[in-house]
């Protein structure tokens, strides 16, 4: 007979995890099914934001920004010493570390709230039951009275670029033993920038292609070329407008053919090729026949607003399901379905989450562009302020960027704010509080901001919303 549970969650990434943590702290038996091991072998939690993505990616980005800073900024500091040297093995087992550490930590919140965890494949069977094919080829059977998908996503694989040792997707960009001299990236996302950054810095020459004509086209349209600009200076190779047609691995290294923006036929020849063209839903298997569940031509889990399925007691969250490929996103789904679960009010606001680039330096933005604010027809006015007026900005040797806060023209109330520069993964978070409460440009403006402090720039730019910056000639 099947064990039964209160909530069975499939996949133990961002979505899955908070789902069935949040689930148990609210009375629920919760058990969540993962089939990710770790480098070791054994059972890993936290999904691919946590074992090869947000989290890696970023010990490696600290790392390469250390060793980057060593070469190019120390010297304006008065600090010198012999010629740097990087061990990428020790760096890479840093990272390795790192994350160990905290998939590790989530299997004890997990113990510590009695969510019962099940190493393999979970599918969906008709009538809420849920089979988990265990990696020592047994199977257990679980029936819950809600199932919540978190299956995730995977990497797309481009027919003509099949990964391997030469040709490599976001885990093996994250695990190179050396720095590649010539280092290609097709794909001037989140994770071709990131990590074409992270291997630029430490040495490697990278190219990376990019079949769209606009860079970064997602974000505001100047933040884009202050990017673009800073990129370019650090030797960052973007070219735009490129559509590869074939990959081929030789001895003497990956040829990628390709036609450029004027649509000359092209070849590019790298040590390693990182393939960084989107994710897709990692929905194979996930459902048998007859379950009620729908997936889309993407091969999302159809859902409402509520993240429910149709099918009685169904729900999906994270990559899975539509909207933005975002840990963060999926977090909250995660909570928001676990307490629709236990009769709570749950809700995610789409309209507030921020996104995020971690190159250098850093791109970040929540709400509308001004590119969709005109598309839309929506009345608005801009205020912007550089980190170059800024104190403690100059004083860290960090003056590229500017932040931008974008209002309604009749209300003031803000519609956006775009920021470039350092640290504004932390500094768009007042855009996001601002606009979660419908706070006005002048509310950021009569808010105390300490001196000298980064966030300076996101007061002097709401200031500048109504011409009144004093740091600026507005």
């Amino acid at each position: 007979m099947s064990e039964q549970f209160d909530v069975i969650v499939i996949g133990g990434g961002p979505a899955g995890y908070h789902a069935a943590i949040r689930a148990a702290q609210l009375g629920k038996k919760v058990a969540c099914g993962d089939a990710a091991l770790g480098k070791d072998g054994k059972p890993a939690l936290g999904g691919t934001c946590l074992r090869v993505g947000c989290i890696p990616s970023k010990a490696l980005l600290d790392s390469s920004r250390q060793f980057w800073n060593m070469g190019h900024l120390f010297a304006q500091h008065g600090i010198s010493f012999e010629k740097p040297a990087i061990d990428v093995a020790k760096m890479v087992a840093r990272k390795d570390a790192i994350v160990k550490q905290f998939t590790g930590g989530i299997a004890a919140l997990f113990k510590a709230n009695k969510v019962t965890a099940y190493a393999g494949f979970g599918q969906l069977q008709p009538g809420k039951v849920v089979k988990v094919k265990q990696h020592d080829g047994s199977e257990v059977e679980l029936a819950g009275k809600n199932i919540i998908l978190a299956a995730g996503s995977d990497s797309i694989e481009l027919p003509f670029a099949k990964y391997g040792e030469h040709i490599i997707d976001n885990v093996g960009a994250l695990d190179l033993q050396e720095v590649p001299k010539r280092l290609g990236v097709i794909g001037a996302g989140v994770i071709g920038l990131e990590l074409g950054s992270v291997w630029k810095r430490l040495g490697a020459e990278v190219t990376i292609l990019e079949g769209l004509p606009d860079f970064l086209a997602a974000a505001d349209a100047e933040v884009s070329k202050v990017a673009a600009r800073e990129f370019k200076k650090q030797g960052l190779d973007i070219k735009l407008g490129c559509k590869v047609s074939n990959t081929e691995v030789k001895a003497d290294g990956v040829h990628v053919s390709y036609t450029d923006a004027k649509g000359a036929a092209q070849e590019l020849v790298v040590d390693k090729l990182l393939v960084a063209v989107g994710r897709r839903a990692a929905t194979k298997g996930l459902l048998a026949e007859g379950t009620g569940v729908q997936l889309n031509e993407r091969g999302q889990v159809v859902v409402d607003e509520h993240c429910h399925t149709g099918a009685e007691g169904v729900w999906a969250v994270g990559d899975c399901v539509r909207g933005p490929m975002l840990a963060h996103k999926g977090f909250e789904e995660g909570i928001a379905v676990a307490e629709l679960i236990a009769g709570l009010p749950g809700h995610v606001n789409y309209d507030t989450l921020p996104n995020v680039i971690y190159t250098e330096p850093e791109i970040a933005w929540v709400g509308k562009t001004e590119e969709q604010l005109k598309a839309e027809g929506i009345p608005y006015k801009a205020g912007s302020f550089p980190f170059a007026a800024v104190g403690r900005a100059v004083a860290m040797a960090e003056p590229a960027g500017f932040v931008k806060v974008l209002a309604h023209a009749e209300t003031d109330r803000v519609l956006g704010m775009h920021l470039v520069g350092a640290n504004v993964s932390e500094l768009v978070h007042e855009g996001v509080l601002t606009m979660e409460f419908s706070g006005a440009a002048d509310d950021l403006a009569r808010i105390c901001h300490a001196h000298p402090s980064l966030s300076e720039a996101v007061h002097d730019a709401a200031m500048a919303v109504d011409k009144r910056a004093i740091h600026k000639v507005n």
